[in-house]
């Protein structure tokens, strides 16, 4: 055989061994886990050891880590295997973790996505988001301090979304001399918790992330430890991935697939259950039903699909059916509905603001969202149910939400993916919350929208007009009320059909029960927005004049609308003027603290950033600004 011939058939073997290896590898289970606890557990440590006991470090990582442990590293340590995880300059100064870090490895039975998630109280946000997508959660203790209020309210949250297979792993058992009595008691005083809180088993180890004690095999210094090492059970702990496969199909449509004439498919990962081509479905919310014809993915087309796969379904019928629907079982479809009870686990530095909108997303749903005062919060530490009107920074509480349209879900128990959602604030697009959804208002199956046959439209043509609502907004004293009554004054002479909402007259009877306060000046707004809505139905063109102070209320009151139909006004006038004028005598009151949550005082006031009319009360007499907003939104039909 010649030397050429050896060559090629080396390479060919090799080749077929590394096809091997990937094809054994592609077929391993996957298991997502999340390390956590309090400050300083050793959390980042374990992980280090994992990475390196699982021979995932390569050389030139390991000289690095070898290098980095003599500068920055714990000393007395040759290595230290926290480095490997915390990535973070500030991280590796403190030695703490701060943001949450992602680890992949692999052995011979399974590969693994870790999290490593911060233990201290202000970055909690940071741990939920480790913990939403994580099937186990190895809760850390260490041995000299025993189960603290982070180890508490991690195992909690973990409880909370739905985390089954928990691993005590009683760290830094090296420090306690590997004290079996010392070991029993935490354990004892964890599972008394654990009980409280509706976590039914866990499984204890003692370990030494340090020393790598019972981390990949039994340690001799623990030899009254009959339990398997960590890794072990790591690789063996069932998945449930059956459970999901069991369920009725429900797969949340991420996008259209439409790469020709010729295609025409739906494309999202099942959440739970299984199709194949025959399988009869339904699309939610609009209830209506198909049959799949094909499935399809990158490498061909599949006889079933199952939980967990990404796939593109592809329907008999043209039917309609976008993003943020839901394809399920045609004879056991989940639940649509637009009024909650949920579990929320604020994650702002600002304070929840019951009534304000949020967007609430949930799968591939996006929907404008309200969140009312918390009925309770939960005290972590005592599981006291405790009164509150808010939720601030890591407070966990339970509270009714509202969306403006229906949204197909299952209860969080049941289904992660239509049970799980996120709260993004309208205005930062800051992801501030995240809730689980326990069931749906009763109220809200009982209520249904009654169809009439005189449309809007029709109410409109009527009257030969366009609605509209003209939503004054500015400082007290800005001439809000003025400009509005000259610009009706102006409509009624053109014979358009108009109301006038005012700010007090309306205080004097609707919302009579209302104060000043944050809240009740948002729920001001909504009812004022709700009765416009209405009013423009009937066809009018509806004049507001309010200060309505935040954008995120304007803005709801937009989103009510119709596109083009809200028109925002604003009465721009400096504060030291509308201060010069106070005809009211308010801003003095507000001055000498007779008056609270005065806004431009003591409560602030959001200008528009791009407000659809803007008049200047400086430049401009009331009659000025009035004929200028009128020939601004002409013409009205």
């Amino acid at each position: 055989m010649s030397d050429a011939e050896t060559i090629y058939k080396t390479d060919a073997l090799i080749a077929d061994d590394i096809d091997a290896y990937l094809e054994t590898h592609q077929h391993k289970s996957l298991l997502r886990f999340i390390t956590c606890g309090s400050v300083d557990d050793g959390k980042s440590t374990l992980i280090g050891r994992l990475l390196y006991d699982s021979k995932m470090i390569f050389e030139d990582q390991l000289e690095a880590l070898q290098a980095d442990s003599k500068t920055v590293g714990t000393q007395g340590q040759e290595i230290d295997f926290a480095l490997l995880v915390d990535g973070l300059a500030a991280e590796r100064e403190q030695g703490i973790t701060i943001d949450v870090a992602y680890r992949f490895f692999s052995t011979e039975k399974r590969k693994f996505i870790v999290a490593d998630c911060p233990g201290h109280e202000q970055y909690t946000r940071n741990m939920v988001t480790g913990a939403s997508t994580a099937d186990l959660a190895v809760m850390l203790i260490d041995a000299r301090k025993g189960v603290l209020v982070q180890t508490r309210r991690h195992s909690y949250l973990c409880n909370l979304v739905g985390i089954k297979n928990i691993v005590l792993a009683i760290n830094k058992m090296d420090l306690i001399d590997y004290d079996q009595e010392k070991y029993d008691a935490i354990v004892a005083d964890y599972a008394a918790f654990a009980k409280e809180i509706g976590i039914e088993s866990f499984t204890a180890m003692p370990i030494s992330g340090i020393n790598g004690d019972n981390i990949t095999e039994n340690s001799a210094n623990t030899p009254w430890y009959k339990g398997t090492p960590l890794m072990a059970h790591l690789e063996t702990v069932s998945l449930n991935l059956d459970a999901d496969q069991d369920k009725p199909l429900r797969m949340p449509v991420q996008w259209v697939n439409r790469p020709n004439l010729d295609f025409r498919g739906f494309s999202g990962q099942i959440a739970a259950g299984s199709v194949k081509p025959g399988d009869a479905i339904r699309v939610l919310p609009s209830g209506k039903t198909s049959t799949v014809s094909k499935i399809a993915t990158l490498d061909g087309d599949l006889d079933e699909a199952v939980a967990g796969q990404s796939v593109t379904l592809c329907l008999d019928d043209e039917i309609d059916c976008s993003r943020g629907d839901v394809i399920a079982a045609s004879d056991d479809p989940p639940e649509a509905s637009d009024q909650f009870e949920a579990t929320i686990v604020w994650m702002d530095d600002e304070d929840l603001v019951p009534g304000r909108a949020y967007w609430l997303k949930l799968g591939t749903q996006m929907v404008s969202v309200t969140v009312q005062a918390p009925k309770y919060t939960v005290n972590v530490n005592t599981m006291e149910h405790m009164a509150a009107k808010t939720l601030d920074l890591n407070a966990i509480g339970v509270a009714e939400i509202a969306t403006d349209k229906p949204i197909v879900f299952e209860a969080y128990a049941d289904n992660r993916t239509l049970g799980g959602f996120i709260l993004i604030d309208k205005i930062t697009n800051a992801t501030v919350g995240a809730g689980m959804l326990h069931f749906s208002l009763r109220r809200a199956q009982n209520v249904h929208w009654q169809a009439t046959d005189i449309t809007r439209e029709a109410h409109a043509d009527l009257k030969n007009q366009k609605p509209k609502v003209l939503w004054f907004t500015g400082l007290s004293g800005s001439g809000k009320s003025t400009i509005a009554n000259e610009v009706e004054k102006l409509l009624n002479v053109m014979n358009r059909h108009t109301f006038l909402l005012d700010g007090d007259n309306v205080r004097h009877g609707l919302n009579k029960d209302l104060g000043f306060t944050e809240t009740d000046r948002i729920e001001n707004i909504r009812r004022v927005g709700e009765v416009a809505k209405l009013m423009t139905d009937a066809g009018l063109i509806v004049l507001t004049a309010f200060i309505s102070p935040f954008r995120a209320e304007r803005e709801m009151v937009r989103a009510m609308l119709p596109e083009g139909e809200f028109i925002e006004i604003f009465v721009d006038t400096p504060l030291e003027v509308a201060e010069q004028r106070d005809v009211k005598g308010l801003y003095k009151k507000a001055r000498a603290g007779e008056l609270k949550n005065f806004t431009g005082i003591d409560s602030p006031y959001e200008p528009p950033e791009k407000p659809d009319i803007r008049v200047n009360t400086v430049e401009m007499t009331p009659v000025e600004a009035a004929d200028y907003i009128v020939r601004q939104i002409a013409p009205l039909k």
